[in-house]
C-alpha cells in the first residue's frame, strides 16, 4: 500500500511500486474523465523553495484534473521563513492542511527532513542536486510508452552529470532492471559524482562508461538524456560561462544515432538542443512534460489513498 508514504527518492519505491504507478498513469492517459473526480475533497500544498515552471504546474494541473485542490507558494519570500520560522515548523503547520505536500528545496536532505515532522505524505519535488523522483516516474513513464520496456536500454546521460538530479535519480532507478547501460558525457568539472559510481552503479554490476565527446557515443544510444549546465550550481560564474555550451544536440549530431532512439530533456532547454531538432520525430521531450502529470496524477491518487 502507499497511502501515507513519503516519496524522497527513487529507491523508497519497489519495482512492483513503480510498476503500478505506471499502470495507472496509462489507465488514466487512455481514459482521464473516470479519474476526474477521485480527489474531490483533498487538498495538495504545492511548497516551492526553488523556482519552478513544468514541475510546479505539473504538481498542479494533476491535482485539479483529480479533481482536488491546491495551496501553496511559489516564492519562498513571500512566507514566514523570511521572519526566520524554520522548515520543520513549516511543515509542522502545512500538513495540518493538507493531504499531501510536493515540496522542492535548493537544500539537500530538506525533503528527508520535512518528512519527519509532516503529518501527511511528502514528495519531494527536487532538492538541491540530490533527487528529483517524479521525475524519475515522467522518464520511466515515457521510457514505456515509446521504448516499449525499462530493460535492455543504453541510455547516454549529457551535459552536466554532478549537479543533475535528474540524472542521479534516473541512473538509481534504472539500475534496478536487467541489461541497461550507461553512457555518461559531459565535461570533466561536471562528471557524474564518485558516490553513483562506488554506492549505486558498482553494486548493481551495470556496465557503464565516461565520454568527453557526443559525437562518439551517440550511436550506442537507445535513450539520449540531454541535461542543461545550470547556472545556479556554479559559485564561480567564469567557470559557467566557459562550460555551458560544451555540448549542444543539433541535425548533425542526430544524422548520428540510431533510428528508434528518443530525446528526453527534463526541461528547462537554454541551447543545449538546437530548435531544429524538435521537428525529429525521434524529439520526445515535449512528450515527456505531459506523460509526467500523468504520472504525477497516478502517485498523487495513490499517496492520498484515493485508489
Amino acid at each position: 500500500m502507499l497511502k501515507g508514504r513519503h516519496v524522497i527518492q527513487p529507491d523508497d519505491l519497489s519495482v512492483a511500486e513503480i510498476e503500478e504507478i505506471c499502470a495507472l498513469a496509462e489507465q488514466i492517459i487512455v481514459d482521464p474523465n473516470s479519474f476526474k473526480d477521485v480527489c474531490r475533497g483533498k487538498i495538495l500544498a504545492a511548497l516551492f523553495f526553488e523556482p519552478s515552471t513544468r514541475t510546479r504546474l505539473s504538481f498542479e494541473a494533476a491535482m485539479l484534473r483529480l479533481g482536488g485542490a491546491v495551496e501553496g507558494f511559489a516564492d519562498a519570500s513571500y512566507t514566514s521563513t523570511t521572519k526566520g520560522e524554520i522548515l520543520a515548523d513549516t511543515i509542522r503547520v502545512v500538513s495540518s492542511y493538507a493531504d499531501v505536500i510536493a515540496m522542492r528545496s535548493p537544500k539537500e536532505g530538506a525533503a528527508l527532513l520535512a518528512s519527519k515532522y509532516s503529518d501527511c505524505p511528502i514528495i519531494n519535488a527536487g532538492d538541491g542536486g540530490h533527487f528529483h523522483p517524479t521525475q524519475t516516474l515522467t522518464d520511466l513513464l515515457t521510457i514505456r510508452r515509446l521504448r516499449g520496456s525499462f530493460e535492455n536500454q543504453t541510455v547516454c546521460f549529457v551535459g552536466d552529470l554532478k549537479f543533475g538530479r535528474t540524472v542521479h535519480s534516473l541512473t538509481q532507478a534504472m539500475c534496478r532492471y536487467p541489461g541497461n547501460k550507461f553512457i555518461f558525457v559531459s565535461p570533466k568539472e561536471l562528471t557524474v559524482p564518485e558516490y553513483m559510481i562506488e554506492d549505486i552503479l558498482k553494486p548493481a554490476g551495470v556496465q557503464y562508461e565516461c565520454a568527453e565527446r557526443m559525437e562518439d557515443v551517440i550511436d550506442k544510444a537507445d535513450i539520449l538524456y540531454m541535461t542543461r549546465v545550470q547556472k545556479e550550481r556554479f559559485f564561480n560564474e567564469q567557470d559557467y560561462i566557459r562550460l555551458k555550451d560544451s555540448y549542444i544536440l543539433d541535425k548533425e549530431k542526430m544524422k548520428l544515432a540510431k533510428s528508434d532512439m528518443i530525446v528526453l530533456h527534463p526541461l528547462p532547454r537554454v541551447n543545449e538542443i538546437s530548435y531544429e531538432v524538435d521537428d525529429d520525430p525521434r524529439a520526445a521531450y515535449f512528450k515527456q512534460v505531459k506523460f509526467g502529470m500523468y504520472a504525477r496524477m497516478s502517485l498523487i491518487a495513490k499517496l492520498t489513498g484515493a485508489l
